[in-house]
């Protein structure tokens, strides 16, 4: 061959090589896919964007390795599927994660605050007196005492067993805080005090490839299947083109809410209609459309929880961690309003009864380094800063003497351990004096779907008659009644867990008794 057509050749090929290798996979569970780190994923090319946005790699299962049947189907690949799926392989049983999304995630990764638990090995190194009769009756009197007292019960005496399940698999949760409606410290958070969503993701989705456990993402599970009464597999559309029927011994559900379908929120809550919302594009309620399709029924849909912090140009969730390590809440004219650490809806009746409808959290640098969180807001461009008190009002444009002044009384409230104007009495462990300062404007925006379908402690689905559908289990935000009418910042995180713990345990259970 001509020795100036060979180099020639070689290059060519070469190139070949190297188009061939980026498109190598499949072209919907791509094996480069990214993993979010604090957004959202969907179909849409926007979605993606968002989802791969400051993301690592990670691999999830190709198209080719598909079975036509597993043990359990697990239906969303967010904190209680995962959870679910880990327990279920280390009952013996081989289960399998279909999710929507292009990424692993769901609503988990944008979580912020920590996973609330009382009694936990945490606590007592730390000195917290707590117990699980204290965190039931603050959860139930923050659900206005209408919770499902049996679901409650059962997941405050688990909780403490799921953080250290969670240690157990190398998620330590170990630092904490406080979250509005508690009294004790029992929001546990990563080691370093940041948002806990990326890292429970993170954590999750290693054990899940660690244990071999195969996770397809683009797939669309769009129907439960059933033969003889008995849920016995999903429909599923991979990539949006290519429809499969995949058979198995148990179904369990994960699939989240429905705070991203506006359609539903203002079908069941006509007033929130126009609200941004702070969920991943993926909550639309599938899960819940799904299940009442085979003879489910549902408990408190109208029962929408509109978190009072959120910036509303991104729609993106300020945690309550901020508040819990002693950010206050002031209006336009530079005074505080609320106890900030109340409850949700109470904060955010607050924030609507003031003439703008939105707010300002104002902190110093001391809960800047408590509350990790706040550096990927300051990213985002959300935070306001200042070397003084004078300086960050011009900067947010409130009155300075005003702000000065509110910042003077709250800083002698902090040291006397007494809020005379609002009877705040938690998230004071240290004043704002430690400039520079900062603030973040915020408004409300809906965040949680309390309510679901209707499951036991068992997280078996219910009938209408409150009979379990054979074969049909679901945990985490698609569910209803655990939080009744209001839901407490950190309670999110611990159901997906405890919850997704027990549908995994339950389901092997009930395929080996088959």
């Amino acid at each position: 061959m001509n020795k100036k057509v060979l180099p020639a050749l070689i290059l060519v090929l070469s190139v070949l090589l190297v188009i061939a290798g980026c498109g190598s996979g499949n072209a919907g569970n791509n094996t480069e896919n990214k993993e979010a780190a604090g957004a959202t994923a969907g179909p849409t090319a926007k979605a993606t964007a968002e989802a791969t946005s400051g993301a690592s790699t990670v691999e999830y299962t190709p198209i080719d390795q598909l079975k036509d049947k597993y043990d359990i189907i697990i239906v969303g690949a967010g904190g209680a599927g995962m959870t679910a799926a880990l327990e279920a392989k280390a009952n013996g049983k081989n289960p399998v994660i279909f999710e929507k999304m292009p990424v692993a995630g769901g609503n988990t990764t944008k979580s912020s605050s920590g996973m609330n638990a009382s009694q936990t090995k945490f606590q007592q190194e730390q000195g917290i007196q707590d117990s699980n009769d204290l965190f039931y009756e603050e959860t139930l009197k923050g659900g206005h005492d209408t919770n499902d007292k049996e679901m409650l019960r059962f997941f405050v005496d688990n909780s403490a067993s799921a953080i250290d399940w969670l240690d157990s698999i190398g998620i330590r949760l170990n630092n904490l805080t406080i979250t509005g409606g508690m009294n004790e410290k029992r929001t546990h958070r990563p080691e370093d005090g940041s948002a806990i969503g990326g890292y429970l993701v993170k954590g999750l989705v290693k054990n899940v490839r660690e244990q071999g456990i195969p996770l397809f993402v683009n797939a669309d599970v769009k129907e439960l299947t059933q033969a003889d009464g008995k849920v016995n597999g999903v429909k599923v559309l991979f990539n949006q083109t290519d429809e499969k029927t995949i058979t198995s011994d148990a179904v369990i559900v994960t699939t989240g809410g429905f705070g991203a379908n506006k359609e539903m929120i203002e079908e069941v809550r006509p007033d929130l209609k126009g609200y941004v919302t702070t969920n991943q594009v993926g909550s639309t309620g599938d899960g819940i459309k799904m299940i009442l399709s085979v003879g489910g029924t549902t408990v408190d849909m109208d029962q929408i929880q509109v978190h009072p912090t959120v910036q509303q140009e991104k729609s993106y969730l300020i945690g309550e961690a901020v508040r819990g390590e002693g950010a206050i809440l002031v209006a336009q004219d530079g005074k505080r309003f609320v106890n900030e650490l109340d409850t949700r809806d109470n904060v955010t009746a607050a924030i609507n009864a003031l003439t703008e409808k939105s707010a300002y959290l104002v902190f110093d640098s001391g809960v800047k380094s408590r509350a990790k969180a706040i550096q990927q807001y300051e990213k985002m461009g959300f935070v306001k800063t200042a070397d003084t008190i004078e300086a960050l009002a011009k900067e947010i444009n409130v009155p300075a003497d005003q702000l000065k002044a509110t910042l003077g009384t709250w800083n002698s409230s902090v040291k006397n351990k007494k809020d005379a104007e609002f009877g705040r009495t938690t998230g004071m462990d240290n004043d704002l004096s430690a400039a520079p300062y900062y603030a973040i404007k915020i408004g409300p925006g809906v965040h949680y779907t309390m309510g679901g379908v209707k499951i036991n402690t068992n997280t078996e689905v219910l009938n209408k008659e409150g009979k379990p559908i054979p074969g049909l289990f679901a945990a985490g935000e698609v569910t209803g009644g655990l939080h009744g009418q209001n839901r407490i910042g950190g309670n999110s995180v611990a159901e997906i867990i405890i919850f997704g713990r027990q549908a995994g345990i339950k389901a092997a259970e009930s395929v080996k008794a088959q």
